[in-house]
């Protein structure tokens, strides 16, 4: 099995849900279509706000980690493709890439970097996918979302940026867990303070009902602050902080 990325943008607009949703669908539809073909998480990537940019809300993107064996390709992608075009709100610039992560060069990193903080093009965009053999391509409207779906495919390759909107067992958490049993829930993360310290195992924490990790040194993290409560010992650090600390 090859792990591989897809990135998607612009699939909504100001009445349908955004980008984020439609990820999630679209991992559940490709696992459902796709034999073998397991999603291992969707990220959250935000990208410059600018009025000389076409956007929705929020102009964040979304990347879909997924395996499957090299030989489906094409059928992933007629699938992704088939899914975007049918099911992107009307009035969208959707944009597909689909990359092996071995694919993601430094160069496609610093163009999701670049897309944070200037203004690209759809040209940029497609020459790098082209140099690169990556699969990109605008399905809806103008097409523009090809530049925030190669981005969130370079800044999920860097492992770096943004938050996770979806793992195996995150949007079902809500309450109070030990330590431990967060930690069989979500192996993949790694659960701390701002400052880096680690909790105590068989510590308590009070999750409420918004977990969405920060992506930081490749790996999904939890960051969580000290409680007043006398139920927990830990809570995790506000939405709005977590949303300061991915955009």
């Amino acid at each position: 099995m090859t792990r591989w990325l897809i990135g998607l943008d612009d699939t909504d607009n100001l009445e349908s849900r955004g980008t984020g949703f439609k990820a999630r669908q679209m991992a559940e539809h490709l696992e459902r279509s796709q034999t073998g073909l397991i999603a291992t998480s969707i990220t959250r990537h935000q990208l410059l706000v600018d009025p000389r940019i076409p956007y929705t809300s929020h102009n964040s993107s979304a990347c879909i980690s997924v395996v499957f064996e090299p030989n489906q390709l094409n059928d992933v992608i007629a699938d992704s493709t088939d899914f975007l075009i049918r099911e992107s709100a009307e009035g969208s610039d959707a944009g597909l890439c689909i990359a092996a992560w071995e694919q993601v060069s430094e160069a496609i990193q610093a163009f999701g970097c670049k897309a944070k903080v200037d203004v690209l093009t759809m040209l940029e965009a497609q020459v790098l996918a082209e140099d690169h053999r990556i699969h990109l391509a605008g399905l809806t409207g103008t097409g523009g979302g090809v530049i925030g779906s190669l981005s969130a495919v370079g800044l999920h390759s860097a492992g770096h940026d943004g938050r996770f909107l979806w793992l195996p067992g995150l949007r079902e958490l809500d309450g109070i867990y030990p330590v431990e049993k967060l930690q069989q829930l979500l192996p993949e993360c790694v659960i701390q303070t701002e400052s880096g310290l680690k909790v105590d195992k068989n510590d308590r924490i009070d999750v409420g009902d918004w977990v969405r990790p920060i992506f930081q040194n490749g790996h999904p993290v939890l960051l969580v602050e000290k409680s007043d409560h006398v139920h927990c010992d830990w809570i995790l650090v506000s939405r709005d902080r977590i949303k300061q600390l991915s955009n």
